[in-house]
């Protein structure tokens, strides 16, 4: 390392008064590093400082000194000592690792599940911790206890700096289950007009068989059982009854619709997110007033990690409202989409589609689609049983 910070030269010496020469660089305490004679030629290395030294003593004694640089860090800090620039970005690098050592670039979250992040990073912003926050400045045992007050939701908070990023580890309460309403007396009633296909009873007396038809509304499994000494006793009556059932959906598109339409018009409105301070990158008008909004973020990277600094492009595209005419078969393609939509959210999974009929009619001005269903599934409803008192 001290060759390094030194700089080393290798010199070659050859002349008549060689080991005077020798003898004189070893009386001036000249350190010499891998020294050596050949063929009448003195070989050695110096350190860069004693050079002058040396160049005097091969003058005094008549040798002819050649010399050379070795590569060592020193030696090339000195070939750039004139390049201001990279001194100034030096500098300026040392000052930016200097600088994002001691201030927040980044807070982590972890162990939220039903606590959302910016309801955590809400109550850390008032706290004091954001980014661009100095760290030094921060009571982190005081914000885990204002966190876990603070925030609905969060038993218990630990707050802790790993470099300049602050992570928030978050424990969430955990909700007591309910307890089921088993002592609440009631019967299952039919929801739907079907036919029993299938049944399974855990508490109650079941009405029906496989294979009946009953009306909604219709007593399915009873909570109430009678003894031979008529005596009654309420239940909660439990289970699941199967039925087959047919269901009508409707749905209905006009050929001419009103529609927000890309006009072509585009303009780009770019800033400079310094943490939380966006900086504007360009002037002038760059929205409108119906627009569609593409917003894309490109943050630095030094040494790998991201910095809080980014530059942010929104793209926005004009649209403007305008009636459009569709196509029978547009709309058609449409409204089957709108059909897929309600069988996957409208339709329970545990449902079966057995048949599905769809019949169309085209009038003047659009197109109905009439969807006829024959679904199976869980037909029964809990309804509670109003006792009366004596």
């Amino acid at each position: 390392m001290k060759d390094q910070l030194r700089g080393c030269i290798r010199i070659t010496a050859k002349g008549k008064n060689l080991y005077r020469f020798i003898n004189m660089i070893h009386c001036g305490r000249i350190m010499c590093f891998e020294q050596f004679c050949r063929n009448d030629t003195f070989f050695a290395e110096i350190y860069r400082h004693d050079l002058a030294k040396v160049k005097s003593i091969a003058e005094e004694c008549g040798i002819e000194l050649e010399h050379r640089e070795l590569p060592t860090l020193s030696s090339k800090l000195l070939k750039y000592r004139r390049r201001i620039g990279l001194l100034i970005g030096a500098v300026l690098a040392v000052f930016i690792i200097a600088y994002f050592s001691n201030v927040v670039v980044t807070i982590e979250i972890q162990g939220n599940n039903t606590v959302c992040d910016e309801d955590i990073l809400a109550v850390l912003d008032e706290l004091g911790i954001r980014s661009g926050a100095h760290i030094r400045d921060l009571d982190l045992r005081y914000c885990e206890n204002e966190l876990r007050v603070r925030v609905k939701g969060v038993s218990w908070a630990a707050i802790r700096r790993t470099g300049n990023r602050i992570v928030v580890d978050v424990t969430e309460v955990v909700p007591a289950p309910e307890a089921p309403k088993r002592n609440v007396p009631c019967n299952i009633v039919s929801s739907k007009d079907a036919q029993i296909t299938d049944f399974t009873v855990l508490d109650g007396f079941l009405m029906h068989k496989i294979g009946d038809y009953v009306r909604k509304g219709t007593l399915l499994v009873s909570g109430v059982t009678s003894t031979k000494w008529k005596e009654n006793y309420l239940h909660h009556a439990m289970g699941e009854i199967i039925g087959k059932y047919d269901e009508t959906v409707v749905f209905s598109g006009s050929f001419e619709t009103v529609r927000n339409v890309l006009t072509g018009n585009e303009c780009s409105d770019d800033s400079l997110r310094l943490f939380s301070l966006d900086i504007p990158l360009s002037f002038g008008r760059r929205s409108y007033e119906q627009q569609r909004t593409e917003v894309s973020d490109s943050p630095l990277v030094l040494f790998g990690k991201e910095l809080p600094v980014s530059v942010v492009r929104r793209r926005n595209s004009e649209t403007s409202l305008e009636t459009i005419t569709l196509t029978p078969e547009e709309l058609e393609s449409e409204l089957n989409r709108r059909i897929f939509i309600y069988e996957k959210n409208f339709i329970p999974e545990e449902t079966k589609i057995i048949d599905r009929t769809i019949s169309k009619e085209v009038t003047a001005s659009g197109i109905t689609l009439t969807v006829n269903y024959t679904l199976e599934g869980n037909i029964g409803i809990e309804k509670e049983l109003l006792v009366k008192s004596r």
